[in-house]
């Protein structure tokens, strides 16, 4: 298996759905701007979100793929399936489980998670009914992350990269051509989320059918591979849970300032989220189960050669695409978001958050490449000590940034913390031994500093001003922007060549293992 291809494969899909997430976020602007019904959407919309990190999604998945993966090396086609039923029918219980809790308890929910709008009863009031609907898409979501898992366990990388196209697609039907049918608009968005959950498990059942891997109920839970997942999801919670309640206390704060702070910092995280998914999700999806089959064969060096690999790669294309988000706000903002009810005072705010956040996206890239990394060797613990770490200084910073820079100071708050993560990761797996360091990795540093650097210089001559992006057609921001892209591309993989980066080592990577 060559790995750049496969990452490439996974990627390609990934940019499909993220583009199609932003034609949704442009018609969601469109449409609402940021304002009352934007800010109590996507409040209501973050919080099964966040349950779906919490379990499926992140603890879940830590746990599950290293032992699914040692299940399909080491036992039977039988044994693998018995696994695979008795730990998706305990998954599917306590979800339902967390559903109705879920439904039931929304008023409570909004009353903890953002409790600045208690001030303004129609805000609250509209957020709790968007909630009750919004919050089954755990139920579904957090199914079709096993699901994901168990196609990436099998080598079907793309179809759970492509799966999320089905709830961007839910979302532009849904606010494209049902808005109509509501007297509050933003409940068709509560729905569209409904639906796209729905989509997205059903897409994956035939290619589950396709590997004979579609789960069947099975509550006879004597298995020791279901019982270490549930031992390992215990200390994977509390990590992953500490990331998601850094971002809620964030939601927590930015419900006490200004009218569209929230909505501010959605739009601005949506665009970092674009590199962060591609390459951070692409990298994370593909070396679990990698890392995990290296180590159950015992293989140390191509453990340590594969997060080499990874790191170069995610260091070669998180540093650009970083200086970009910062330098070319204005631009993108403007072209995906400035229409209808979006103000040119809506741009000036997310871009400055955009900045703020563009700070951690090589943090968040390198985190995706180093927890795996202990994750496979089932060591969940370090990863959890650190986020713990993290978590403090986020809320440290939080209250040293808010005064002064409000949303701004929000963001930039998650964006050193995810630096802080970064490197006390890489701190422990290099202090593990397990972990080394080639050869030439300053050369590598010094041609990509330089490379960026030209890069932003011509980013600084080509970017224009909001005045000039403001006053240009659709079409003129699509093709300024576009051109100013494929030049900013050409120059920083021009100058990584004429400084002699070899790029044939990353497309020559491969890896047997499936």
């Amino acid at each position: 298996m060559n790995l750049l291809r496969t990452i490439s494969g996974i990627g390609g899909m990934t940019t499909i759905s993220r583009i199609l997430g932003f034609v949704r976020d442009a018609v969601i602007a469109r449409i609402f701007g940021a304002g009352l019904e934007s800010d109590a959407f996507f409040v209501a919309f973050k919080i099964p979100n966040l349950l779906r990190r919490i379990s499926a999604e992140g603890a879940f998945t830590q746990a599950f793929i290293p032992i699914l993966s040692e299940y399909k090396i080491q036992k039977s086609p039988l044994e693998l399936g018995s696994f695979i039923n008795k730990i998706s029918t305990l998954l599917g219980f306590f979800l339902v489980l967390i559903t109705l809790l879920g439904v039931l308890g929304a008023p409570w929910i909004i009353y903890i998670t953002a409790p600045g709008f208690i001030s303004n009863p129609e805000k609250y009031n509209l957020t709790v009914d968007l909630l009750k609907i919004t919050f089954p898409y755990i139920f579904f979501i957090s199914l079709v992350s096993m699901a994901g898992g168990i196609l990436n366990t099998f080598g079907k990388f793309i179809v759970p990269a492509f799966t999320p196209v089905w709830l961007n697609v839910s979302f532009i039907i849904g606010a494209l051509y049902f808005v109509k049918y509501f007297n509050q608009p933003a409940y068709v968005l509560a729905w569209a989320v409904f639906v796209g959950g729905v989509l997205q498990l059903f897409f994956q059942i035939p290619f589950l059918k396709q590997i004979g891997c579609i789960p069947k109920l099975d509550f006879n839970f004597k298995d020791a591979g279901v019982w270490r997942v549930l031992k390992l999801m215990g200390p994977s919670i509390l990590g992953v849970s500490v990331a998601q309640i850094s971002l809620l206390i964030n939601t927590i704060f930015a419900s006490f300032l200004s009218v569209g702070s929230i909505s501010w910092l959605y739009y601005a995280d949506r665009l970092l989220e674009f590199p962060a998914g591609i390459l951070g999700v692409a990298l994370s999806t593909i070396l679990l189960p990698s890392l995990s089959k290296s180590l159950s064969n015992k293989n140390k060096s191509e453990y340590s050669e594969l997060i080499n690999w990874a790191l170069k790669l995610g260091i070669l294309l998180a540093v650009p695409a970083a200086v970009s988000l910062a330098m070319l706000g204005v631009p993108l903002i403007t072209t995906l978001f400035f229409y209808g009810a979006f103000t040119q005072y809506d741009i000036s705010m997310t871009q400055t958050a955009l900045i703020a956040y563009s700070v951690g996206l090589i943090g968040l890239i390198l985190i995706k490449i180093l927890a795996p990394a202990f994750y496979a060797q089932q060591n969940i613990k370090t990863p959890v000590k650190i986020a713990i770490f993290t978590l403090f200084c986020t809320q440290i910073m939080n209250l040293l940034f808010i005064g002064y820079l409000q949303h701004v100071g929000l963001a930039l708050a998650i964006g050193l913390a995810a630096c802080i993560n970064a490197g006390l990761l890489f701190y422990c797996l290099r202090r593990e031994k397990v972990f080394v360091l080639d050869k030439g990795w300053g050369k590598f540093l010094f041609k990509t500093i330089i490379s960026v650097s030209l890069m932003a210089i011509g980013l600084f001559f080509l970017r224009g001003t909001l005045e000039q992006w403001v006053d240009y057609s659709f079409l003129q921001r699509v093709g300024n922007l576009l051109f100013i892209i494929i030049v900013s591309v050409a120059i920083y993989f021009s100058s990584l060549k004429l400084l002699g980066l070899d790029f044939k080592a990353f497309f020559k990577k491969t890896h047997h293992t499936f």
